[in-house]
């Protein structure tokens, strides 16, 4: 049996000021395809500024929404192949 390593590169990239962090992710497929997603982190004006955290929220955000995304095209590529409705699990 032979084994197929495919690998997917996520670009993810941060624009950010002193209260707001916006990460836009993008997954290049190997169809062609590219998925892109945003994600948002507002720091409140009593925190502390601390860049790297918002980086986490934003990119966190950003990567589900991906996520949710690619589930959804998944799904969409099994309904077109079977002739059915297939049932993705949302978590």
């Amino acid at each position: 049996m032979m084994h197929t390593t495919v690998g997917w590169h996520i670009d993810l990239e941060f624009m950010e000021d002193e209260r707001q962090t916006r990460a836009a992710a993008l997954v290049r497929l190997p169809d062609g395809t590219e998925v892109r997603a945003e994600g948002h982190a507002s720091r409140h004006h009593t925190d502390s500024n601390q860049p790297r955290v918002g980086e986490e929220i934003a990119g966190a955000r950003a990567l589900n929404e991906l996520a949710m995304q690619m589930l959804t095209k998944a799904h969409g590529e099994i309904d077109d192949a079977s002739g059915r409705i297939s049932h993705p699990i949302h978590v």
